[in-house]
């Protein structure tokens, strides 16, 4: 799906940049970090008829602060002199920057500069790889995102000035939905919104959660990767447009230990080729639900969600780096109510308290009829994150899997003891070894792969390493005098 404006043909794009000196692109990392540069339009111009143009390839080989990963990964190591990879320009990502004096901005894809194919740990690629997966089935992916942040009264200098610690929240106090935190920082409150959408990063709702300064953005429903190239353009619009206000907006995971965490919901469903939603129910089934459901809970979505919601349950705990990719994420999983942060292997019927949320009628109409996943957290890299959902789900449905578990309304606190509830892994550590051992689901070729297992398993080792040999705040106050 493209922009509104967005360029069919080299001609197109020309005369769309005839006054403009300089284009601004950008890739993703496998931390979901924004990578790029401003190019000449000559330049630019060039490399689209080109094919594309060279983007150094130690992007995919250093962490998100520039600390180089170990030789032996996959894609860019030492051995090859981290040479070039193909950076291919998508003209259907054009959009303008208002913030930044209207310059043209474009995404790309890296290329292996051989086969011209994706490489597997690319962030959009892999998602294309699914998308188009499951359009060879005669299905369409469609998406949104909801992200929980907290904000800071801080400037990038001030924060490293107080090396992280005693920051100063946007606003005091427990405040969601209020009404009247948000005329605090007005100005800022509104331009993300408005210069959002001005960048064609439209949003449902925009509010205050609970929590000193932490708002919540709805991203507008769209194609799976439409959604996921504006989750991680919005992460950068509201970086950007809260520099300008002195602040810095945070999608850390966790970054209170006695406060909720941040989330990332993603809610997902599919549609068949002519547009209509594969997980509705029929107009006969509304009024008693459908016949060989499951349970209560599952009679108003279709046989194909039910084994959508089956795929993703059974290989969750496999996908879970995709998901919760840092070390962070690991600590907002705590589960029950007070942080409605799951962290089992849960289903129910508009349930917050559960992974997967199904919402379905009578709750909503049959044709909103979606999961909203509930487990990543607002640092997830959503390209990641909606390649592993529906790779699963599409998994679920090519094998007809079955739910093997009650939804979590007949579910009892010590059902997670006794381990008829599979819990979620605990930590970057346990579910990267999970996600890497012989035999995952995230291996099989139809969900992630070997190739992306390896290279991204790869890159969170390096950072389990990192926290293992960090010597953190809290080791020093603990046992620093008394041990």
């Amino acid at each position: 799906m493209a922009t509104k404006f967005a360029p069919n043909t080299v001609e197109e794009l020309k005369e769309l940049l005839k006054n403009d000196a300089k284009v601004k692109v950008a890739g993703v990392d496998v931390d979901g970090v924004l990578r790029g540069k401003y190019m000449s339009t000559e330049k630019f111009l060039s490399a689209v008829s080109g094919g594309g143009f060279g983007f150094c390839s130690v992007i995919f080989g250093w962490d998100m602060h520039d600390l180089v990963y170990p030789s032996e990964l996959l894609i860019s190591n030492r051995a090859n002199g981290y040479r070039d990879l193909l950076a291919r320009i998508d003209l259907a990502t054009y959009r303008r920057i208002p913030w930044e004096g209207n310059v043209p901005f474009f995404l790309v894809s890296f290329l292996d500069p051989d086969t011209r194919e994706p490489i597997c740990a690319d962030p959009r690629g892999v998602l294309k790889t699914v998308t188009e997966r499951a359009a060879a089935k005669g299905y369409q992916c469609y998406a949104g995102c909801e992200y929980e942040y907290f904000q800071f009264k801080e400037t990038p200098q001030s924060a490293a000035d107080k090396k992280f610690t005693n920051l100063q929240p946007l606003t005091a106090g427990m405040h969601g939905y209020s009404l009247l935190r948000t005329q605090l920082n007005n100005t800022y409150f509104n331009d993300l919104f408005d210069e959002t959408a001005k960048f064609e990063v439209p949003l449902e709702g925009h509010h205050t959660e609970t929590g000193p300064g932490v708002y919540e953005t709805a991203l507008a429903y769209t194609s799976a990767m439409r959604m996921a190239d504006n989750a991680q353009l919005f992460k950068y619009s509201a970086k950007s447009i809260g520099m300008q206000h002195g602040i810095i907006p945070s999608f850390m995971a966790k970054p209170w230990g006695n406060l909720p965490g941040c989330s990332g919901h993603i809610h997902v469903s599919l549609r068949d080729a002519s547009g209509k939603p594969v997980f509705a129910v029929s107009e006969s089934e509304l009024k008693n639900g459908r016949e060989g459901a499951a349970n209560s809970e599952t009679k108003f979505i279709s046989k194909e969600a039910e084994w959508f919601l089956a795929g993703i349950l059974d290989g969750l705990p496999d996908v879970m780096p995709a998901l919760v990719p840092t070390i962070n994420g690991y600590k907002r999983l705590v589960g029950g109510e007070a942080f409605w942060a799951p962290n089992a292997v849960t289903y129910g019927y508009d349930s917050r308290a559960a992974s997967i949320r199904i919402i379905c009628p009578p709750s909503v109409p049959a044709a909103a009829t979606r999961f909203e996943v509930r487990v990543p957290g607002a640092d997830m890299n959503p390209y990641f994150a909606l390649s592993a959902i529906f790779a699963l789900g599409l998994r679920g449905i090519e094998k007809k899997l079955s739910l093997s578990t009650p939804p979590i309304s007949q579910l009892q606190p010590e059902d997670r003891k006794t381990g008829k509830v599979q819990m979620l892994p605990v930590s970057l550590e346990a579910a990267t070894e999970r996600m890497m051992r012989k035999g995952s689901v995230a291996r099989e070729a139809s969900v992630l792969g070997d190739d992306f297992v390896d290279h991204f398993g790869g890159t969170r080792q390096h950072e389990v390493k990192l926290w293992n040999e960090a010597v953190t705040n809290w080791e020093v106050e603990r046992y620093l005098e008394l041990a």
